[in-house]
């Protein structure tokens, strides 16, 4: 019998909040967003993937494997102070129920994700903004030169 090999995707990240975060950065860059995963927006603080549309808008999206994971993160409201809307992103068998109602909700894979709620929208001050919105420039630019440049880290301590 003859099968067809399936090709192998050596890019895949191995954790399962890394592939829900890759899968959501894809469907929002088809909606014109840009993201940088890992973001820290202030010290003590890091979100799973913060998002910049196209009119300046910031979304938060933080990546839950499952409801114990979900359970343990203690940090999450403080992430609504660096974003205009926050999202959880899930896969189709998480219990959504067990997630807050007044957040937005992403259901997503490795592959691709759909915006099933809306989270509300609570804009940032003008302050706050420019503040964010220099801290993902700065850690954008910073992956892109390690990434083209990976001995720059040693260069720079």
């Amino acid at each position: 019998m003859d099968t067809i090999a399936q090709p192998i995707d050596t890019a895949l990240p191995p954790l399962p909040g890394q592939r829900l975060a890759r899968g959501v950065a894809r469907a929002l860059r088809g909606l014109d967003f840009v993201t940088v995963e890992e973001m820290i927006p202030t010290p003590g603080l890091r979100v799973d993937l913060m998002a910049l549309g196209p009119k300046g808008e910031v979304w938060v999206i933080e990546c839950k494997s499952g409801p114990a994971d979900f359970r343990a993160d203690q940090k999450w409201q403080g992430y609504l102070d660096f974003c205009d809307r926050f999202f959880w992103a899930v896969d189709a068998d998480f219990p959504t129920h067990v997630l807050p109602d007044d957040t937005g909700l992403i259901l997503a894979d490795a592959y691709d994700a759909e915006i099933i709620r809306m989270g509300p929208q609570t804009p940032l001050a003008g302050a706050r903004r420019k503040a964010v919105l220099h801290k993902f420039a700065r850690q954008a630019a910073a992956r892109l030169h390690s990434f083209r440049d990976p001995g720059v880290a040693a260069l720079i301590g």
